[in-house]
């Protein structure tokens, strides 16, 4: 069980990292949370698969240095990694965009079932980002 959680977000993030949508949202249950770092829950694929145009058209990200970590029996895991990042387009609220780049460590939560990502949650620090691409 754990094993296959550690796989699970391991491909989840391989995804990310190739860009592959149809993959990455496929590892989804259809009524994920997507509890969005300094930002509301969203529910369900639509909602996810909207924030990652959002954030596609807004940042360049890849995943690296990954460490994923599960329970003995698979409902939970956790992944800590490094963003490696370029900022292409201003988003709302946020400092104007110039192709800076930024470097950020970041935690993921997941939440499980049926073999499917039921929840994710997302925490890195945004006053540091901030600051990085000010």
């Amino acid at each position: 069980m754990r094993q296959d959680t550690v796989n699970l977000i391991r491909t989840y993030y391989d995804a990310f990292n190739r860009g592959d949508d149809a993959r990455f949202l496929g590892l989804l249950a259809d009524d994920v949370v997507h509890e969005v770092n300094q930002g509301a829950a969203e529910r369900g694929k639509p909602a996810f698969a909207a924030f990652m145009v959002k954030m596609k058209a807004h940042y360049q990200e890849q995943a690296v240095d990954l460490v994923v970590l599960a329970s003995d029996d698979g409902r939970r895991g956790a992944a800590e990694f490094t963003i490696k990042g370029s900022y292409l387009k201003t988003d709302a609220g946020l400092p104007a965009a110039r192709g800076q780049t930024y470097t950020l460590p970041v935690g993921a939560f997941f939440e499980l079932k049926s073999g499917k990502i039921a929840r994710v949650t997302n925490h890195y620090n945004l006053r540091s980002w901030i600051d990085m691409v000010k």
